[in-house]
């Protein structure tokens, strides 16, 4: 009999309830009022035949907006038939079996686990890019019976039990009438396979847990704690199934040299304060090798040169950022008279022709060293 209940009401959801929220009612209600949870309990099965209606028209948009505008007489002969379209029985059937195979799919053979490894590299590696080699302790294929778990000899047949489909199908009776539930056939674990002499050495599984070197290419430009996938490289399937993916996290070593800032590298060098007074040319450490750096006459603490495209590239991309070279002058400490009246002249002359007369400036500070 059909309900005359709004049917918003018998969900438990607002007029303006999205489809989400209407599909998500629907479901906890579902497992919450289904038969077979409650059996002998005419008032749950009511209940379920009440909330399968109002999902049924709630579900479909072109009956929802009749059912809004005209109400229920909008819907009578389209809805109010207990959840008869395929899609409804689909819902129920996720609700109650936790979305177990239903009305056809594929067999039950566990695909293989995924798996994470760690692995170091230096700075100048993560720059350039490298090959490393990790050691992945993982299931892998039997190399006795290449993966199929007969032993050597023997044949591999097909299952009697599911034909080889590796799932099997139960009816199930509920207040909708029989209905079908697929899952994985118990008899060869949802292979769809038969072994009649299992190999010694996997018992049958066609696998077996071993540690092997796997290499790995690690992409320039790539920073600490970013992963690469290797798919298909980790843990091995049952028969039929995927191997799972092998992940690789990239932990790149602190270097003296050098500091990361986005795609540029800062590199920090010292020179004289006569030095960058008068100008001079320094070598610097980079990723490729030493270069020659210019320090212009007049060079004050913390200027800045850039040695373009010497930076970190963009994983698999184009562009690369610079080496910034930081200048630090190193200002002399005069510790004895001597050295004070030594020095007095040209402090004089900086005095007059250094950095017009700004103390806080570099000029203004070797001035105070000489006093």
């Amino acid at each position: 009999m059909p309900t005359t209940r709004d049917y918003y009401e018998v969900l438990g959801v607002a007029r303006d309830a999205s489809d989400r929220d209407i599909k998500s009612a629907f479901r906890r209600l579902a497992r919450e009022l289904h038969p077979d949870v409650n059996p002998g309990d005419p008032t749950a099965e009511e209940r379920f035949k009440e909330v399968a209606e109002a999902y049924e028209v709630l579900s479909d948009s072109e009956q929802r907006a009749r059912y809004d505008r005209f109400g229920h007489a909008g819907v009578r002969g389209g809805g109010g038939g207990g959840a008869q379209g395929f899609g409804s029985f689909q819902d129920i059937f996720d609700a109650f079996f936790g979305g177990a195979d239903v009305f056809g799919g594929a067999g039950g053979a566990a695909a293989g686990e995924d798996l994470l490894v760690a692995t170091s590299i230096s700075f100048v590696q993560s720059a350039t890019g490298t090959e490393v080699e990790v050691m992945v302790d993982r299931v892998e294929e039997c190399g006795t019976c290449d993966g199929s778990g007969a032993a050597p000899g023997s044949e591999v047949t097909t299952c009697d039990a599911c034909q080889g489909q590796g799932q099997v199908r139960q009816v199930v009776s509920t207040a909708l009438g029989q209905m079908v539930r697929a899952r994985p056939c118990p008899a060869c674990e949802g292979t769809g396979r038969h072994v009649a002499v299992p190999c010694a050495d996997c018992r049958g599984r066609g696998r077996v847990r071993a540690q092997s070197a796997v290499a790995v290419r690690v992409p320039a430009g790539v920073a600490t704690g970013q992963r690469i996938r290797l798919q298909g490289r980790g843990g091995a399937g049952a028969p039929g199934a995927p191997a799972g993916d092998l992940y690789v996290e990239v932990r790149v070593m602190p270097d003296d040299r050098f500091v990361r800032d986005d795609l540029d590298i800062v590199h920090e060098v010292s020179v004289p304060a006569t030095a960058a007074m008068t100008g001079t040319t320094v070598s610097v450490p980079t990723i490729e090798g030493e270069a020659d750096v210019v320090i212009p006459a007049g060079t004050q603490p913390g200027d800045e040169m850039r040695l373009k495209g010497l930076g970190f590239p963009v994983v698999h991309g184009r562009s690369r950022g610079d080496q910034v070279v930081v200048v630090d002058v190193r200002i002399p400490r005069i510790t004895s008279d001597e050295g004070r009246e030594a020095l007095r002249p040209l402090a004089d002359h900086l005095s007059e022709h250094g950095d017009d007369g700004d103390d806080e400036g570099f000029f203004g500070r070797l001035r105070h060293a000489f006093r």
